[in-house]
């Protein structure tokens, strides 16, 4: 399932998301030599309608053009099935970001291929992995960790200062990429930004240029909030953002984003055919259900029962079924 290259395919650089199955064939993992060794590893369009990633790369290779880089690099190009059709994934798709080894994925071809990566990756060596995103909703660029170390942090606030440390989903390819090398990934707020195209852009410049990852994270100030639930619709119930449903969301959460919710707020509406329980789940970082936790229904109306900061809602009601409502976070010290 993996094309493994070691130039630049002709195109490459003027493909748009759309273009890149016929062009690459496929998944692939793209080699190109620099000044420095090991390669900073580069990961894009593991979700088909997060793009930026994509421009960002083709806008660094075609700055530097004929000339070497800085350092090696190799790219990974994901879900170029998905891209064709712009969306996250295709139905009967696994997630391209919950197949990487240490994950529950069920065996596809697509586990084997990310297991396929990493091997190569290990063999050839890493000096650092940064995985660009996208997010559907209204949220701050930010970069994430699932190690408190320092080098993982520097590539986080090279990024942004505002960094979330998250264990829970695994199968991310931080998660498995960070089991050898300094990794982070980065949400670069809504596709097709030219704002989140130049941040993307400048982060992997400033990576191809690093020639050592500092102990110390890249700013004096920063916050770091630590993802302690996953927020999910239960799958029997309807839901949407318009009357009728059996759970009718807010209109105004995306505004809610990495904003400190006092208990007793508004998150949607139960329907007439709302079912008894919580017509939500939440998981926590041991996949324990602690839902009655945080959230209670009174009067019709689904509300947190403890004060949240809350991340990654969206009105995107595709990406809701497919990933997740929101993740739930609390601020941390990372004693660094």
């Amino acid at each position: 399932m993996l094309r493994e290259w070691h130039h630049l395919p002709d195109g490459f650089l003027e493909a748009g998301p759309e273009d890149l199955a016929a062009l690459l064939g496929g998944p692939s993992l793209i080699h190109l030599a620099g000044r420095r060794e090991p390669a900073l590893f580069l990961s894009v369009l593991l979700h088909g309608n997060e793009t930026t990633g994509l421009s960002a790369v083709q806008a660094v290779l075609g700055h530097y053009g004929e000339q070497k880089l800085p350092r090696s690099l190799s790219l990974f190009v994901g879900n170029v099935a998905a891209a064709v059709e712009g969306v996250r994934r295709l139905d009967g798709q696994p997630d391209y970001n919950r197949i990487w080894p240490g994950g529950d994925a069920a065996d596809s071809d697509e586990r084997a291929m990310a297991a396929e990566v990493v091997a190569i990756m290990r063999r050839r060596g890493c000096f650092a992995s940064i995985d660009i995103h996208n997010n559907t909703g209204v949220n701050p660029h930010y970069g994430c960790v699932n190690y408190l170390e320092p080098a993982y942090l520097y590539l986080a606030t090279l990024f942004s200062p505002t960094v979330v440390y998250f264990t829970q989903p695994r199968g991310v390819q931080s998660l498995a990429f960070g089991a050898f090398c300094p990794a982070v990934t980065v949400e670069c707020g809504k596709a097709g930004s030219e704002h989140a195209l130049h941040h993307a852009r400048e982060l992997i410049d400033s990576g191809l240029h690093l020639q050592a990852i500092p102990d110390h994270p890249a700013r004096d100030r920063y916050a770091v909030f630590h993802t302690v639930g996953i927020v999910r619709v239960r799958p029997e119930v309807r839901f949407g953002f318009e009357p009728g449903a059996d759970l009718t969301l807010m209109e105004d959460l995306e505004s809610m984003n990495f904003t400190e919710l006092p208990a007793g707020t508004a998150i949607g509406e139960i329907g007439a055919g709302g079912a008894d329980m919580l017509p939500v789940s939440v998981v926590d970082n041991d996949d324990n259900p602690v839902a009655e936790d945080y959230f209670e229904v009174e009067d019709g109306v689904l509300r947190t029962r403890r004060k949240v900061v809350p991340a990654m809602f969206t009105r995107d009601e595709r990406v809701i079924r497919q990933d997740c409502l929101c993740y739930f976070m609390e601020a941390i010290d990372p004693g660094l």
